[in-house]
């Protein structure tokens, strides 16, 4: 007995060394390594034939380091604060305006509701010529946002172009917080079903979707439903999500635990507030670029079966990220930890510590992936994102509508109606009727739209092949029938696609009027996604009854 006790207690302390050792082993290999680093910039400094600028070299360095590791974990010198402003809190100083490149210019693509630029008389399609004097020509988004960005309070000269004629706005910039619910209302034939739009997991993002849900129950005592839009949500603030699932189920439970190297940092976040209703069926709707938090929201209700699921799988990002300040007033945003939701499993997708040959990351194979069971007992699994428990089919844009997005044909026109027509219906209401599409069609007409489809690219490079063979007279008279077919063809795309067609013209020109939420109030109508999840809570509200 005594001889075992001696024999365990020497394993015990052979562990323990081991372990000693290992970290002096690691401790060692950083020590070294730091030290190459450090003579290996010195003696670049030293001898390399132009100045060597040490912040761009280092951070070059950093973010290549931090690169092997996973896109999340990012370092953010003092001049970035803003930007990490903006990720986590929706905020900045600006004057409250999306832009986008057009060429060598850049225009104002959308003023947000109620802030400065549109306050100002800032309208979509004006062209930036400067910004306090300085021209935006050949100049980049991010340089001419950095321009217009500043301290909240202070004033930004602006040289506008409108319609061939410049003029200058002074706009006093503000501290801008995008809203996170950026429209909520009623949907459905009786208008019987509540629509939340979630944008971001900003702060207060928890608060304004309870509120809008309150709000909607109010204004319709007898909803038989609410559909929270998710798609396109890559996510944010954890505690938010945390919040949004207890609108729906009993304080007490538990939504997400994460776990990571450091065991005294692993948390478990339980619902902490009263619910406003365990019972009201709830959907979710979900697509690739719904990530993170959006993740946490749906894979926990669908864990909980607290809600249905629909749209398409998920992204799958199951990483932690915390903010950690630095010296010099920089911070690094470090993945410290995954996160895992009621059922047990965790979502991540790709595993980045194993790549392939290129260096690329890897997906978790299915061989990898664990069942797992739902509260009710359905099976759910690890290792891919959230799969929808009802998937529609996503609709890709057409070789026309991509064009007609490119060469910003849609975006000219609506800003051409918009400084013709003084109003138009209701977002609710508006439509692109038979005449508004025939003059959008002779636009295009005189614009001499032009665009390829793949089945041309594909004929192109035959040609091109055949000619390599030597066949190219052989086959020439089938690939000119072939081309001239094309070309019919694509001579009716305007007719085949009038629906996308309308749908995108329909949803630039509500924006005009009533900025992004007449957009999403105009596109609710015919979006199929929606018009299922109404279906789909009819269903679970009649089986209730």
């Amino acid at each position: 007995m005594k001889k075992r006790l001696i024999i365990a207690l020497l394993a015990v302390v052979g562990l323990s060394m081991n372990g000693v050792l290992a970290q002096e082993d690691r401790g060692f290999e950083i020590a070294k390594n730091l030290e190459i680093f450090s003579a290996v910039y010195k003696t670049l400094n030293q001898n390399y034939v132009d100045d060597v600028d040490p912040g761009k070299t280092i951070k070059v360095a950093i973010d290549a380091m931090l690169a092997s590791l996973d896109p999340y974990t990012n370092y953010y010198p003092e001049s970035q604060m803003e930007d990490v402003k903006m990720q986590l809190l929706g905020q900045y100083g600006g004057v409250g305006a999306m832009i986008v490149q057009r060429g060598d210019s850049v225009y104002i693509s959308e003023p947000y509701k109620g802030l400065p630029a549109a306050e100002a008389g800032i309208k979509a399609g004006d062209r930036i010529v400067a910004v306090d004097g300085q021209s935006t020509e050949g100049k980049k988004t991010p340089d001419v946002s950095a321009a217009m960005r500043g301290q909240a309070g202070t004033d930004v000269l602006l040289r506008i172009e409108r319609a061939g004629k410049e003029f200058d706005v002074t706009v006093k910039r503000r501290e801008i917080k995008l809203p996170n619910v950026p429209y909520y209302g009623y949907v459905g034939r009786g208008h019987d079903y509540g629509y939340i739009k979630l944008d971001e997991f900003t702060t207060d993002a928890a608060k304004n979707v309870r509120e809008a849900f309150v709000k909607l129950k109010e204004g319709k005592p007898g909803m038989r439903g609410v559909i929270l839009d998710l798609r396109g949500n890559g996510g944010g603030l954890m505690n938010e999500a945390v919040d949004i699932v207890n609108i729906w189920v009993p304080k007490g439970t538990l939504v997400v635990e994460t776990k990571g190297k450091v065991a005294s940092k692993n948390t478990k976040s339980y619902t902490r507030m009263a619910p406003e209703d365990t019972e009201i069926p709830v959907a979710v709707l979900i697509d690739g670029n719904s990530a993170s938090a959006s993740e946490i929201v749906s894979g926990s209700l669908q864990d909980l079966d607290r809600a249905v699921i629909i749209g398409q799988r998920s992204y799958g990002k199951g990483l932690v990220q915390n903010i950690l300040p630095m010296n010099y007033n920089s911070q690094m945003k470090v993945t410290v930890s995954k996160y895992y939701i009621p059922s047990g499993r965790c979502i991540q997708a790709i595993d980045y510590s194993h790549r392939d040959k290129n260096g690329r990351a890897l997906k978790v194979p299915d061989s990898l992936k664990t069942a797992y069971k739902t509260k009710g007992g359905r099976t759910v699994y690890d290792g891919f994102g959230i799969e929808p428990d009802v998937e529609v089919e996503p609709e890709y844009m057409s070789n026309l509508g991509i064009a007609l997005a490119q060469k910003f044909l849609v975006f000219d026109y609506a800003t051409d109606y918009y400084r013709s027509h003084k109003e138009i219906a209701a977002a609710g209401d508006f439509e692109i009727d038979d005449a508004l599409y025939a003059d959008f069609c002779r636009y295009l007409k005189e614009k001499k739209l032009s665009y390829s489809t793949v089945t041309e690219r594909i004929i192109k490079q035959l040609r091109e092949v055949a000619k390599e063979e030597r066949y190219d007279t052989a086959i020439a008279s089938q690939l000119k029938a072939m081309e001239a077919a094309l070309e019919h063809e694509k001579e009716g795309d305007l007719k085949k696609h009038r629906e996308e067609v309308c749908e995108m013209l329909k949803g630039e020109i509500l924006t005009r009027y009533y900025y992004d939420e007449g957009r999403i109030e105009g596109a609710l109508k015919g979006d199929k996604v929606v018009l299922r999840a109404i279906e789909e809570l009819g269903s679970k509200g009649e089986k209730r009854q």
